[in-house]
């Protein structure tokens, strides 16, 4: 785990920014009541506590708010359980409970039928084409229009990049082998399981390694390589897929009361934007760097079989997933939307993909 802190200011120019494409609320100066008033705030996780990266990243946030606004902004961080469970961190902020949150989108699409878009959905966009999108492609403003009407304001705050394709005790030779499979996989691509013949289960990352080895689920994906190996995986199954088709580029969410954040003064709420986009740049750039040192320990010293999933059957999943997404933006006008804009964004992008990222990568070899 990185442990080298990195000063604020350096990064506040570029941030700002970025914070600032797709539009911001109402700019200006603290008023004169606000200035040495001091806000105690909590944020929930979905996430073990101090768990790497993720956790991790949640405790660098909190830390450079504080820092950034001359300790008038305090966030005491909570871990899956310490506060609510993890998979409540959406209710809590919404009702709350606690002015934060940190998870990722698609926990809650009971709640928001367009919510996996605002995560990543099967065969979507990479890190980088999210990023674009949300930026400078209208994805912040469809994200904060599906959580107004429960009172809470969104930021991009975090990326895993393209995961894993997830652990099996079996081979996947056809999709065949997906045909009664319990397997642990979120949103969409729970449903795209489903279509295939298996069910999908829905766990928090601290109830996954007990859940396999007492063969509750027959596979799980979870992230990559780092937080795999950390959390034991290869220790109760035998097999490792990839490419992660179900999520090509997990984004991950900073989630705010919106009465707690309009109850800020402007340079506070400043300053939350700015470090969400700085946790964004830092979490995807932590699993890069971590990812490919661990699949080698994975493969190396952990002798486990690395396996890619056949073409055949992942265009057969590919397949399955726009059934997917067609039936469930279906249900929901701004699902369908939201699904729309990005379809449309992403038509664009790997058209200047195939000349730019495409054509320079076997040069880069």
């Amino acid at each position: 785990m990185l442990k080298k802190r990195f000063a604020f200011a350096p990064w506040c120019a570029t941030i700002l920014l970025l914070a600032s494409c797709g539009g911001d609320s109402k700019q200006g100066a603290p008023s004169a009541s606000s200035v040495g008033k001091t806000y105690n705030w909590k944020l929930v996780t979905s996430w073990a506590p101090k768990f790497p990266v993720l956790g991790e990243g949640a405790e660098k946030f909190a830390q450079w708010v504080d820092s950034a606004s001359g300790g008038r902004l305090k966030i005491k961080v909570y871990g899956a359980g310490e506060l609510v469970p993890g998979l409540e961190v959406f209710n809590a902020v919404s009702a709350g409970t606690a002015e934060m949150g940190h998870s990722a989108a698609y926990y809650w699409s009971g709640k928001v039928p367009a919510a996996p878009l605002f995560a990543s959905f099967p065969f979507g966009l990479n890190a980088q084409q999210f990023n674009a999108w949300y930026y400078g492609g209208g994805g912040k403003e469809l994200w904060e229009e599906a959580y107004a009407p429960h009172g809470v304001v969104p930021f991009l705050c975090g990326n895993t990049g393209v995961q894993m394709g997830g652990w099996f005790n079996k081979e996947i030779k056809s999709l065949d082998d997906l045909k009664g499979l319990k397997m642990r996989i979120p949103g969409w691509g729970g449903k795209v399981i489903a279509k295939a013949g298996g069910s999908a289960v829905t766990l928090a990352a601290t109830e996954i390694y007990t859940s396999l080895e007492r063969g509750v689920i027959d596979a799980t994906e979870w992230i990559g390589p780092y937080h795999d190996y950390k959390l034991g995986l290869h220790k109760v199954a035998k097999y490792y897929y990839y490419p992660g088709w179900h999520e090509p580029g997990s984004a991950l969410e900073l989630i705010v009361n919106k009465k707690a954040f309009e109850s800020l003064p402007s340079d506070l709420q400043e300053i939350i934007r700015t470090a969400a986009a700085r946790a964004n740049i830092w979490i995807l750039s932590e699993f890069e760097a971590q990812n490919n040192v661990y699949l080698q320990k994975l493969v190396s010293e952990e002798k486990v079989q690395l396996r890619e999933f056949p073409k055949d059957v992942l265009m057969e999943l590919k397949r399955l997933a726009k059934e997917v997404a067609e039936e469930e933006t279906a249900k929901d006008p701004l699902a369908k939307k939201a699904y729309e804009s990005v379809l449309a964004f992403k038509k664009n992008i790997l058209a200047w993909n195939k000349m730019s990222e495409d054509a320079i990568r076997p040069y880069l070899e």
